[in-house]
C-alpha cells in the first residue's frame, strides 16, 4: 500500500500547475485546512457532503474537491466510488486538492468582481462549452445504454465466422549504407555464407546480433519498400537484388509464411466496443441532422480574394509504418 501511495502521489501532484506552489507541504506544526476530508463521509445527508472550507463567505464541499480532482486524477481512479476514492488517497494529496479548490474558487470570484464574466469574450467561451458538455452529454445518454457486453458479445459472433488471420511473414535482413555493400553481401550469400552469418558481419542494423532475424511482421509494420519485396518472395529466397529504402539498402531472406491466429473474444473487445460506438454515434447524427431544419447561405468571400483555406495548417500527418525494419 505504500507504493501505491507515493504512485497516487506523483500522479496527482504534478499536473497541479500554477497551483502546486499554493499548496505546498506545511509545518508539521501547522494543521490541515479545516474539514479537510481524512475519511469516507458519514452515512446521512447532513455529512454527505460535508463543508470543508469558505471562500468568502461562499461554501466550499466535499463534492467540489472531488470535482476538482477529477482534472488530475489518473483514469483508471475517475470512476472510484467517492468513499473508496478518499481511503485512497494519501493524506497529503486529499490537502493538495482543497488547496488547489480554494485556490480556483479564489480565482472564479475575483474573475467575477472584475467584471470578466460580462466580457464578451469570455461569454462566447463559456457558451461554447457549454455547448459541447451538452453535445457529449446527449451523445453519451443516447448511444452509452447500447453499448452493452450483450452487443459486443453479439458482434463478435457475428463477424468471427468470416475473420481471418492476416498474412504475416517473417524474414531476416543485412542493413547497409551503399548498394555495392548490398551487392557483396548477396555474392557472399549465394557464395554459400551462412545468412545469418554474413547479416552478423555486415549488417549495421541492431538486429544483426541475431543474425538480422525481425520475427514475424505484417505488411503494414514495415517501410512499403521493405514490405513490398519480403511479401513477394517465396520461403527460403533470398533478395536478388539490393532493396532501397530511406534507412539505407537491404539484403532479405524469407524464413516462413503464416496466417496470424485470429484474435479471441477479450483481445477483440475493446476494438469491437469502440466500433459499435463509432457506428452509433454516426447514425444518432445522422438522424438529429435529418430531423433538424437547416437553411444554408453562402459563406462571405474572404477580403482581398482567395481562400478561406489559404493559410490554413496542413492537417497532423497519421501513424504510419514503422520506420525502418526491426525486431517486433
Amino acid at each position: 500500500m505504500r507504493a501505491r501511495s507515493l504512485t497516487l502521489t506523483a500522479a496527482l501532484l504534478l499536473p497541479l500547475g500554477p497551483f502546486g506552489a499554493l499548496a505546498q507541504p506545511q509545518s508539521q506544526t501547522q494543521s490541515q485546512p479545516p474539514g479537510a476530508p481524512n475519511a469516507a463521509p458519514a452515512a446521512g445527508p447532513a455529512a454527505e457532503d460535508p463543508l470543508v472550507a469558505r471562500v468568502d463567505g461562499q461554501p466550499v464541499r466535499l463534492s467540489d474537491v472531488l470535482e476538482t480532482a477529477q482534472d488530475v486524477l489518473p483514469a483508471d481512479m475517475k470512476s472510484m466510488p467517492p468513499a473508496l476514492l478518499l481511503q485512497v488517497l494519501p493524506a497529503e494529496v486529499r490537502r493538495q486538492l482543497v488547496e488547489r479548490t480554494i485556490t480556483e474558487r479564489a480565482i472564479t470570484a475575483a474573475a467575477r468582481a472584475a467584471g470578466l464574466d460580462k466580457d464578451p469574450e469570455v461569454r462566447r467561451r463559456v457558451q461554447r462549452a457549454e455547448e459541447q458538455e451538452l453535445q457529449q452529454a446527449y451523445i453519451g445518454r443516447e448511444v452509452g445504454p447500447q453499448i452493452t457486453d450483450a452487443a459486443v458479445r453479439a458482434r463478435y459472433d457475428q463477424e468471427s465466422g468470416k475473420r481471418q488471420g492476416e498474412e504475416e511473414v517473417r524474414a531476416r535482413h543485412i542493413l547497409v549504407r551503399s548498394e555495392a555493400e548490398a551487392k557483396a553481401a548477396i555474392a557472399a550469400v549465394q557464395g554459400g555464407e551462412d545468412f545469418a552469418a554474413a547479416a552478423r558481419r555486415l549488417s549495421t542494423d541492431p538486429g544483426s546480433r541475431e543474425g538480422g532475424d525481425l520475427g514475424f511482421f505484417k505488411r503494414a509494420d514495415m517501410v512499403p519498400e521493405f514490405a513490398e519485396a519480403a511479401f513477394a518472395m517465396k520461403p527460403g529466397e533470398v533478395s536478388a537484388t539490393p532493396v532501397r529504402s530511406a534507412f539505407g539498402w537491404h539484403v532479405i531472406k524469407l524464413e516462413e509464411r503464416r496466417s496470424a491466429p485470429v484474435p479471441g473474444f477479450e483481445e477483440s473487445r475493446q476494438q469491437i466496443r469502440n466500433q459499435l460506438v463509432q457506428e452509433q454515434v454516426d447514425a444518432l447524427v445522422q438522424r438529429v441532422r435529418a430531423n433538424a431544419k437547416v437553411e444554408r447561405l453562402d459563406l462571405p468571400a474572404p477580403a482581398g480574394g482567395g481562400s478561406l483555406l489559404d493559410n490554413a495548417a496542413p492537417p497532423p500527418a497519421q501513424p504510419g509504418a514503422r520506420p525502418a525494419p526491426q525486431r517486433r
